[in-house]
């Protein structure tokens, strides 16, 4: 069934038009979509941002009714110039297997884990089209090289758990597209893969849009992967449609306050701390059922005025703008006639050079092997070669006092390895490590309380670390209690303190942590680790789970703290834009090894090491003006149980001179100014490789 090919060029695919969605609760109907009016036609894809809450999965789930307990209340919603609504039940099967396909965040969401990727596949022919099991086998292993998955048919003979989740995200999207859906809906479907995989997937669906023709729904937090695959935008506040219109137009010019505000939250490549200076929008997304009287962005708006509260704006273009550039807002045309000018950055510290006397830590030939449990009969009686996953190989790094230096680098090369080694969760199989002078290179429960009180961390995912049955004052003072840093009767007023630094006022003291938002709990996380006032703070993916605005308000707090008590950050992330604008120095990882380190500014331009370029070259940018080198990896990371000999990129490698990569480990390359590159590239080679991005 081709059912994409049935509809009239004419004819939008999907279209909305004044859209209302309830969910009903025990305190009657709450509207959590309302007035949302949109269209997708054919080869066409549109990009729906905003911040978490804002109804976006919502408008998705409308269109499948997967609404669960809400239902759509108002408007019209038209799939090929049908309504939705009254459709039976068996209809709504046939549109959601045949002619609508959707990918969700988590791809393991989807798949059975106890069927092979085969059955799965052909499993959706067999139902939908009622195609014989070995006609349906062609189509899939067909179908998996349009995704282009490497060896397809040895997939098809595996388990979901026994590929990568880059490879269990090409499976669901082929899944999605065998039956040739009119429409494709994309939820987050790369929040959860590294920045090499994110780019092969994002070129991947524009790849499919042109083949297929088919109409998308693009739904993301992320500005730059919105960005990258989506000819429209559209931007959601708390239920409603605030701005629409082009990609250039939304990024380049926008008109509405939130959209402008969204931006202003995204550190870009190009800028740092020294040049720029994130502007988090202020509060939070309002409860559907707590809506501010008239604009319900008036609360978090720089530009509000008193004529905001008296009526709901309607969505309409502006003076002087295309007839498709549509915004909610009063002063959408003195927003694009004046504008404003990006908010200064505080004056910070100086970073002394690396490897100089005040560095604070020094690691030296740091090695953290794991042992891996091998299931052969010479393993199980003790005979044989010991299996080891080498997480870390042979680091050497010194990180200066004062600064903020950042670690990045794909899933698995090592980052949360090192600092857990650094701070003693992880015990060191060899090498050395230097804190304050003194020798840490054993696990934290055989170290001297002032050095655990001096060197603290802040965890991805302060779930974790969080007790959920003690409050947020409790958790906090007990930090200050074990350390002595505050007598007891001057805990309280300790706590209280540390809560105002974070920007959370006394009422959160009694709170438990249940009662918080994600990022809320995150700056109880920080308030934690700078309690004792210690010298370093681990930062272990502090914004990657936390919207945009969140993101911004968590990263300048965490630059007016270090500021404030001239704190050392080893800062982790996958994301080279936030490692960019946030540190003084940057080591590039690659599979329990650094390739590159130095200067932030002299890492994000030429020379560079070809692992860097790539990584550079994949990193979704937010302003459609700036044009990046097309390099993509292929290929899978190596697994660290058996790297490979010589250079340990070579296998990915795009610049590989020759047998001498495969052979030996390439030499430091010294750039000058503390820049060092691992590599058989002879530097004058590397620095006549182009910047891999410029602006047009």
């Amino acid at each position: 069934m081709t059912s994409g090919s049935r509809i009239p060029i004419d004819v939008p695919v999907v279209q909305a038009h004044r859209l209302a969605i309830a969910y009903e609760t025990r305190r009657g109907d709450v509207l959590a979509v309302r007035d949302m009016s949109f269209e997708i036609r054919r080869g066409e894809t549109l990009g729906i941002v905003g911040e978490s809450g804002c109804g976006k999965s919502t408008v998705a789930f409308a269109i499948v009714s997967f609404l669960g307990n809400g239902r759509i209340v108002g408007g019209d919603l038209l799939f090929q110039g049908r309504d939705l609504r009254g459709r039976s039940e068996q209809e709504l099967r046939r549109l959601r297997g045949c002619q609508v396909g959707m990918v969700y965040q988590d791809p393991m969401q989807a798949l059975n884990p106890s069927l092979r990727i085969g059955e799965q596949l052909s499993e959706v022919l067999v139902v939908h089209q009622r195609m014989d099991a070995p006609k349906a086998r062609v189509r899939c292993i067909d179908m998996l090289q349009r995704v282009y998955m490497p060896d397809p048919e040895a997939v098809m003979q595996r388990y979901p758990h026994q590929i990568s989740g880059g490879q269990q995200q090409r499976v669901v999207i082929a899944m999605a597209l065998l039956n040739n859906p009119a429409l494709l809906i994309m939820d987050e479907p790369t929040t959860a893969l590294d920045v090499t995989v994110e780019a092969a997937v994002l070129d991947l669906i524009a790849d499919l849009r042109r083949q297929f023709d088919t109409a998308i729904m693009y739904i993301s937090h992320n500005l730059g992967v919105i960005a990258r695959v989506s000819d429209r935008v559209a931007v959601m506040y708390a239920g409603e449609l605030v701005e629409s219109g082009s990609v250039a137009d939304v990024f380049l010019r926008p008109l509405h306050p939130y959209t402008e505000g969204l931006l202003r939250c995204v550190p870009k490549l190009g800028t740092s701390k020294e040049s720029s200076y994130l502007s988090a929008i202020p509060g939070r997304v309002p409860s559907p059922d707590r809506l501010p009287p008239g604009c319900i962005f008036e609360p978090r708006c720089p530009m509000a005025r008193g004529t905001c509260r008296q009526s709901r704006p309607e969505l309409r273009h502006s003076a002087g703008r295309g007839a498709r550039h549509l915004s909610r807002c009063l002063f959408a045309e003195e927003l694009a006639e004046e504008g404003r000018e990006q908010a200064p950055v505080p004056a910070g510290a100086v970073c002394p050079e690396l490897g100089s006397p005040e560095a604070i830590l020094n690691a030296r030939s740091v090695k953290t092997y794991y042992r891996q449990e091998s299931s052969s009969v010479l393993s199980l009686v003790g005979l044989g070669p010991k299996p080891y996953v080498k997480a870390l190989d042979d680091v050497t790094l010194h990180v200066p006092q004062g600064c903020t230096f950042g670690i990045v680098g794909e899933s698995g090369c090592g980052k949360s390895t090192l600092a857990k080694t650094i701070v003693g969760l992880q015990p060191l199989t060899d090498g050395k490590i230097d804190f304050l002078g003194f020798d840490i290179s054993v696990p934290v429960g055989k170290r001297d309380l002032m050095l655990i009180k001096e060197m603290q961390m802040v965890f991805q995912n302060p779930d974790s670390t969080l007790n959920p049955s003690f409050s947020v004052g409790y958790q906090i003072g007990r930090r200050l209690r074990r350390f002595g840093t505050l007598r007891r009767d001057q805990v309280r007023e300790g706590v209280l303190r540390l809560l105002d630094e974070v920007k959370l006022d006394e009422r959160y003291f009694s709170r438990l942590p249940r009662q918080l938002s994600g990022g809320e709990k995150q700056r109880v996380g920080i308030a934690r680790a700078f309690a004792t006032r210690p010298k370093l703070v681990l930062c272990d993916e502090p914004v990657s789970s936390l919207d945009v605005s969140v993101q911004a308000a968590v990263l300048n707090l965490l630059m007016e703290i270090q500021r404030e008590n001239g704190t050392t950050l080893l800062f982790i992330a996958h994301d080279l834009s936030v490692v960019r604008y946030f540190s003084d120095r940057v080591a590039v990882m690659y599979l329990g090894k650094i390739c590159e380190i130095g200067p932030a500014e002299a890492i994000y331009a030429p020379p560079y090491h070809p692992y860097t370029e790539a990584l550079l070259s994949a990193v979704p940018i937010p302003d459609p003006s700036v044009e990046q080198k097309h390099i993509r990896l292929s290929g899978a990371v190596p697994s660290a149980l058996n790297p490979p000999s010589g250079c340990r990129f070579h296998t990915r490698c795009p610049r590989r001179v020759g047998a001498i990569c495969e052979q030996e480990e390439p030499p430091p390359i010294d750039c000058g100014d503390g820049h060092t590159i691992y590599c058989h590239i002879a530097v004058e080679e590397l620095r006549l490789v182009e910047a891999v991005i410029t602006a047009r």
